[in-house]
């Protein structure tokens, strides 16, 4: 079948949408059964650096409130955790998972000399690699070559975006980029790709063209597979209409369909609050707030929450002093939130961050985040952390 160049591109759009390895999407048309309580992993990154002590507050700590003069935030405002430490006002979900046990905090998380660009910062955190490593693929994409090497019904990922993240990406295998199961099975069953998937004959010989092809007919089977998936038990709960609501309602309708996915991942941002720091994170902070709270209610309802760990990160925290914009600057270390019914260690994990011995203003990492990793995938995901990280980390008891 001959057809125009705009034609070939959008082909050619539709085979690399999912960012899928074609040798591996078969394996979703045939998942593995899904036992009851299997454990599921849920990302959600805080894109640009959030402002972990505007986050998780030491209300009793005058040097914060020295370094902010107008920026912090006042202890009567603060929802209150414990003597020394509160939370944004905003985050009165995060308040109630505290008091029923069902949030972990986890302060000055970060990595041996911290890097303050968004960019390679970022790729650090999704590769788990040291700060002067380089490395191509990520922790989760390990984690899904490493589970099943040379299995036909691989775990799946998904990430609820267009464009699938470094952490997603393996050697052999990676996660699957798709914002709205629906809208990509309406892509893949339109009349044209219909219609060039049954003219195409292969040469026998494998060329680009032939790859491309075969990308496209296994994203398209890839797609509805997911699709129907997702259809057989979707949430009947009512999620917030913001972008985050409606991926949490995606995952949560998935999650309900045990499909063989062990991870999901989700962003939100950006937190990069130079100028005016207030309104951007208490708007960001309030679509997280309204989502998790939905989502949290909707898999406690359906009897999910001991086995669903979300977690939260970003990939750094902001500089201990306000700047002369209202705002802050990119930082090092941060706070990490963690919500289940299964967890072990609940409320504050470790001690607050140390405002009087800083390292050129800024804060001192005492967990390396490697180590909330670690303990994720071999206590959570009863997987070898060593093998998929590449060295043996401190084992945390938060699960």
């Amino acid at each position: 079948m001959l057809f125009k160049r705009k034609e070939f591109i959008q082909l050619g759009s539709l085979a690399t949408a999912s960012m899928l390895l074609p040798k591996f999407l078969k394996a979703f048309e045939n998942p593995l059964a899904v036992p009851p309580g299997n454990k599921v992993v849920v990302v959600l990154q805080l894109s640009g650096g959030n402002d972990g002590l505007n986050t998780v507050i030491p209300v009793r700590n005058d040097l914060y409130y020295k370094a902010r003069p107008s920026l912090g935030i006042q202890r009567s405002q603060a929802l209150s955790l414990t003597d020394e430490a509160g939370l944004n006002p905003a985050l009165t979900t995060f308040k109630e998972l505290y008091d029923e046990g069902s949030l972990s905090i986890i302060n000055n998380v970060g990595y041996p000399n911290p890097d303050r660009s968004h960019f390679r910062s970022m790729d650090i955190w999704h590769s788990a690699s040291q700060s002067d490593q380089y490395w191509h693929h990520g922790w989760l994409g390990r984690y899904l070559d490493a589970q099943c090497s040379g299995c036909d019904k691989p775990t799946q990922a998904i990430e609820i975006d267009d464009v699938l993240s470094l952490a997603l990406k393996g050697k052999d295998m990676n996660g699957i980029a798709v914002k709205d199961p629906r809208r990509l099975y309406g892509t893949a069953n339109e009349k044209f790709f219909k219609d060039v998937m049954k003219q195409h004959q292969s040469g026998g010989e494998e060329k680009p063209v032939d790859y491309l092809y075969k990308t496209m007919a296994e994203t398209l089977s890839s797609a509805d597979y997911i699709f129907k998936q997702s259809r057989l038990h979707p949430t009947s709960a009512s999620y917030p209409g913001t972008e985050l609501g409606n991926s949490f309602k995606t995952i949560a309708s998935l999650i309900f369909s045990d499909i063989n996915t062990k991870v999901y991942y989700v962003s939100l941002g950006s937190f990069d609050t130079h100028v005016g720091q207030d309104d951007r994170q208490r708007r960001l902070f309030t679509e997280m707030n309204d989502a998790v709270k939905a989502f949290v209610n909707d898999l406690k309802a359906n009897g999910r929450f001991n086995d669903v760990l979300l977690f939260t990160f970003s990939e750094f925290g902001r500089r201990v002093a306000q700047n002369a914009s209202n705002g802050t600057d990119h930082g090092t270390a941060n706070n990490m939130f963690l919500v289940s019914g299964g967890l072990r260690k609940k409320g504050l994990v470790n001690a607050m961050p140390d405002l009087a011995d800083l390292q050129d203003g800024d804060l001192k990492h005492k967990v390396d985040f490697k180590s909330v990793y670690a303990t994720i995938l071999n206590k959570w995901l009863s997987t070898d952390d060593a093998a998929i990280l590449g060295a043996k980390y401190e084992q945390m008891d938060f699960v």
